[in-house]
């Protein structure tokens, strides 16, 4: 894998966000019929993108932290991943303009960062 147009893309969301709590005030019918649509969209954007796609990713869960303190259950934003190729880190970006998870699902955003080649000693 080149390093130089490989990029993470985060999907970022809240628990406590506006978008969470307008979410799950929807009916049951509601959210199913939203979940639908955004799993369908979602679909299309990977097909869409299909070229520029290194890993699919997927939905993350619960979190562990290992620190020296040992190891911790902990919370944070990150709700899933995929890997992309692309010309510039702009162009990573472009890629999740208008994208499902903050368009029909109620996360928050996508952060794209270039993975970087690992320094040798």
């Amino acid at each position: 894998m080149n390093t130089n147009d490989t990029f993470l893309a985060i999907f970022l969301g809240s628990k406590t966000s506006a978008r969470m709590a307008a979410w799950n005030a929807l009916s049951e019918e509601a959210r199913h019929a939203k979940t639908q649509e955004g799993i369908a969209a979602w679909k299309a954007w990977v097909e869409k993108h299909r070229a520029a796609i290194i890993g699919v990713g997927g939905p993350l869960g619960k979190t562990k932290k290992v620190s020296e303190r040992g190891i911790e259950d902990v919370s944070n934003p990150m709700s899933a991943y995929t890997v992309v190729r692309a010309e510039s880190h702009d162009a990573a970006a472009k890629l999740f303009e208008k994208h499902p998870h903050f368009t029909i699902f109620p996360g928050d955003s996508v952060e794209i960062m270039p993975v970087l080649p690992i320094p040798s000693a």
